[in-house]
């Protein structure tokens, strides 16, 4: 009896909760961001004040904050609304999002370099340099999987080796993925909304030129400075010896992995599955099924010694997974309030980027999608940045191409500003502390963004805009 209560109850929601609306941001007061601005702070500060209650409990905690958020919204909003945000943060976002990290982090930890070389400034610009142009063929998460484990064993024997990651993330991956849609999320968006493969290159190449090249020197002095000042360490835990790659197959399996995000987003059948009002189309159910199966041959075909060279195991895409189940949630009246552009609550921050005859201004449009991408997820900031510019890929990509390629530049690059800028941020912290590195605290880390990359970001706005 009561299960046939239950099912009738369920089938009485579904008109509501099919036709439940999109979030009316001009409605939204800002408390309601205050979940997803807990979730940050607890990611800055828990780390700091009780680092060993933080990494038993985080899970726990960002599911703290996702309650706290809707608990109130539901009963605001009613329960159609509130399954309606979480479905489409679940189905639009997070899905798509936490399954190609998982093939790229599977699949990439199939790939073993074993043997060592010695950490000098000359090989780790090398490495940096290598990722860098690797994070737009691989994307950065792929790019940073598979360099970060050589690049750590490397240095293993130095006293000062935190700016080597640092740099690491900065490069490999952030910067490096502004080359082509394929390399940053932001720009696979924008490759979706009609922006050609071939704008983005064009357009992208000389600032990412310019910023990797700026970088990489910079990176380049840093660590003579602190190789100088280690001297010569004569234990080191990982004699040099050649290098030999090992699961050579998973490169072909990577290259499924980028074929399958392109067929995404160029194969269009026009058939999509209506989940309580979120469209999921048919291309990109294909896409994350084939992500699946890629990643299910690399766990079975990869030898179990290649993995355990590698020292693989499922912590950091479980840390990022579950972090970011509650972040892709609470984002979720952030993103409508600004959607709502000058009719929201953070209209001030909407008129900042354009002029009083409605014109865009260039420099607003690259800090400020670069500032809100420093702390929200870049993806859906191009998106509503995008959109508040003017919205159309050909009048983007055409008189307003400056427009566009300060919204992608400041999307792209500033992702490293901070640890959750960007996800394969937190993944190669959460390597880099499993091998030992002392990782700086979310603030610690922002001020080495705040030195090296502000002063390289206000080079980029002078030369381009």
């Amino acid at each position: 009896m009561i299960k046939t209560l239950l099912t009738a109850a369920s089938l009485a929601l579904l008109p509501a909760l099919a036709q439940a609306a999109d979030l009316d941001g001009s409605t939204l007061s800002l408390i309601w961001g205050l979940p997803f601005a807990g979730i940050l702070l607890s990611i800055a500060l828990f780390p700091i004040f009780a680092p060993g209650f933080w990494h038993h409990h985080f899970g726990k905690i960002t599911a703290m904050w996702t309650v706290l958020f809707l608990v109130p919204f539901i009963a605001v909003f009613g329960f159609g609304m509130a399954l309606s945000v979480v479905v489409h943060a679940m189905i639009a976002e997070y899905i798509p999002f936490i399954i190609l990290l998982f093939a790229l982090y599977t699949v990439s930890g199939g790939i073993l370099i074993w043997g060592n070389l010695h950490g000098s400034p000359k090989l780790n610009t090398t490495i940096l340099a290598i990722g860098t142009v690797l994070a737009s063929i691989m994307g950065t998460t792929g790019a940073a999987m598979l360099l970060i484990r050589p690049l750590l064993k490397a240095n293993d024997n130095r006293k000062h080796n935190v700016h080597v990651v640092v740099f690491f993330i900065f490069l490999v991956a952030n910067v490096g993925g502004g080359l082509t849609p394929l390399g940053d999320p932001p720009l696979f968006l924008g490759f979706l909304k009609g922006v050609t493969f071939g704008w983005t290159l064009q357009h992208m190449a000389l600032p990412v030129l310019l910023t990797s090249l700026s970088l990489l020197a910079i990176f380049f002095a840093v660590d003579s400075y602190f190789f100088a000042k280690d001297g010569v360490n004569p234990v080191d835990k990982t004699k040099d010896s050649p290098i030999k790659i090992h699961g050579k197959f998973n490169f072909f399996l990577l290259a499924g992995v980028v074929g399958g995000v392109l067929l995404s987003g160029f194969w269009k059948p026009g058939i999509s599955f209506d989940v309580m009002g979120t469209h999921w189309e048919l291309q990109n159910i294909v896409r994350d099924v084939l992500l699946l199966m890629i990643a299910a041959v690399s766990l079975k075909l990869t030898p179990k010694q290649v993995r355990a060279g590698n020292d693989f195991n499922w912590d950091p895409i479980l840390e990022v997974g579950k972090l970011f189940a509650g972040i892709f949630v609470t984002i979720a009246p952030v993103i409508a309030i600004l959607k709502a552009g000058t009719d929201g609550h953070l209209a001030p921050l909407v008129h900042m980027v354009s002029d009083s005859s409605g014109a865009p201004i260039d420099t607003m449009y690259f800090w400020m999608t670069g500032i809100l991408s420093s702390f929200l997820d870049n993806a859906p900031t191009y998106l509503v940045f995008f959109n508040l510019a003017h919205g159309d890929a050909q009048t983007m990509m055409g008189p307003m191409a400056d427009t566009l390629l300060a919204i992608s530049m400041g999307a792209v690059f500033m992702g490293a500003n901070t640890y959750i800028g960007n996800a394969p941020n937190f993944m190669v912290k959460a390597i880099a502390e499993q091998r030992g590195v002392k990782m700086p605290s979310f603030f610690g880390y922002m001020g080495w963004s705040i030195c090296f990359l502000l002063p390289v970001f206000g080079i980029l706005t002078l030369v381009f805009f």
